[in-house]
C-alpha cells in the first residue's frame, strides 16, 4: 500500500510545475532573449572622437582649458558622449586616475530608497546613459574591470558628501534636477587635478522647487577657471527627428523674458547666458 504524499511535498510539486510553466512562456523568453542580446560585448572604438560644430568645439576647448564647465542645453546635442570620450582619452594617457560619474535621483518622483536592490542596482537605470557611452569608449570587457576596481566609479549625487575628488573627472548628469544646496555639496568637492563637467537641460527641470543650475552658473560665471558653454536646438546632433520632436514641445511662450528675473524661471538661465553672464 502507497503512502500519501505529505502537505509540504504536494506543495513543493506545485511550485515545481508553476515554475516550469513560467520559464516555457514564450513572453519570458522573449524578454531573456532580449536581455541577452543587449549584453552582447560591446567594443571600444577606435575612430578618431572631433565635435561635430560650433558649439561642441567651443565644448572641447573648455574642457581641456577650464577646470570647471557647465555644458547647457537640449538633449541630442551631444554634451554627456563627448564628455565621457574626453574623459576616458585622459583615462588612457593617464594624466588622471578616476572617472567618477553622478547625477540626481529625482526622476519620476522615485528615491533610491524605494527601488528594489543594492546601491548598485539601484542607480543603474540613472546612470544608464553614460554607461552606454563608457562602453563605446572602452569596450564592454574592460569597461567591467575599470568599474569593479574603481577606476570608474558611479555614485548618486548625496552619496558625495564629505568626499574630495582630485586626479579625476567628474561628470555630472542631467544637472537641471540638483538644488542649490546639492550643487554647493557638489562643486565644494573639487580637488587637485581634478576637472568637474556640469550638464543640463533647463527644459527638463523634475524639481518642484526649482533648480540650482542658474544659481550655479550665476555665482560661478566669472571665476577664470569656470567656463558656461550653451547648446541650442540647431547643435542637436542624434537625429533630424530628434531636432523636430525637441521644437515641437518647446512653444514661444517658453522664451519669454521674466521681467521680475525669478531664478526658478527656467528662461532666467538661458537669457543670462547668453548674454554672456552680464548680471
Amino acid at each position: 500500500m502507497s503512502s500519501k504524499p505529505s502537505k509540504s511535498a504536494a506543495r513543493n510539486e506545485r511550485r515545481s510545475v508553476k515554475t516550469r510553466s513560467r520559464n516555457d512562456d514564450p513572453l519570458l523568453r522573449l524578454v531573456k532573449d532580449t536581455d541577452a542580446v543587449r549584453r552582447e560585448p560591446v567594443r571600444a572604438r577606435n575612430e578618431l572622437v572631433k565635435p561635430l560644430n560650433d558649439a561642441q568645439r567651443a565644448y572641447d576647448a573648455a574642457m581641456k582649458s577650464s577646470d570647471i564647465v557647465f555644458g547647457i542645453g537640449p538633449a541630442g546635442t551631444g554634451k554627456t558622449w563627448l564628455s565621457i570620450m574626453r574623459a576616458a582619452e585622459a583615462l588612457k594617457a593617464k594624466t588622471i586616475a578616476k572617472i567618477v560619474l553622478t547625477r540626481p535621483a529625482v526622476e519620476a518622483g522615485e528615491t533610491l530608497g524605494f527601488l528594489p536592490g543594492e546601491l548598485d542596482e539601484k542607480f543603474d537605470p540613472y546612470i544608464r546613459p553614460l554607461r552606454d557611452a563608457l562602453e563605446e569608449a572602452f569596450g564592454s570587457t574592460h569597461l567591467e574591470y575599470l568599474l569593479k576596481t574603481g577606476t570608474i566609479e558611479a555614485r548618486p549625487l548625496a552619496y558625495l558628501r564629505g568626499s574630495t575628488i582630485k586626479d579625476a573627472w567628474l561628470i555630472a548628469d542631467e544637472m537641471q534636477n540638483a538644488t542649490v544646496a546639492q550643487f554647493k555639496m557638489l562643486l565644494s568637492r573639487v580637488g587637485e587635478g581634478a576637472k568637474f563637467i556640469i550638464n543640463g537641460d533647463p527644459d527638463q527641470i523634475d524639481l518642484k522647487d526649482g533648480s540650482g543650475l542658474y544659481d550655479a552658473v550665476k555665482r560661478l560665471h566669472k571665476i577664470d577657471e569656470v567656463e558656461v558653454i550653451t547648446f541650442q536646438r540647431s547643435d542637436i546632433v542624434r537625429s533630424g527627428l530628434c531636432q523636430k520632436v525637441i521644437e515641437a514641445y518647446e512653444s514661444p511662450s517658453d522664451f519669454r523674458y521674466n521681467a521680475d528675473n525669478d531664478e526658478r524661471n527656467t528662461e532666467g538661465v538661458k537669457r543670462f547666458i547668453n548674454a554672456g553672464g552680464q548680471s
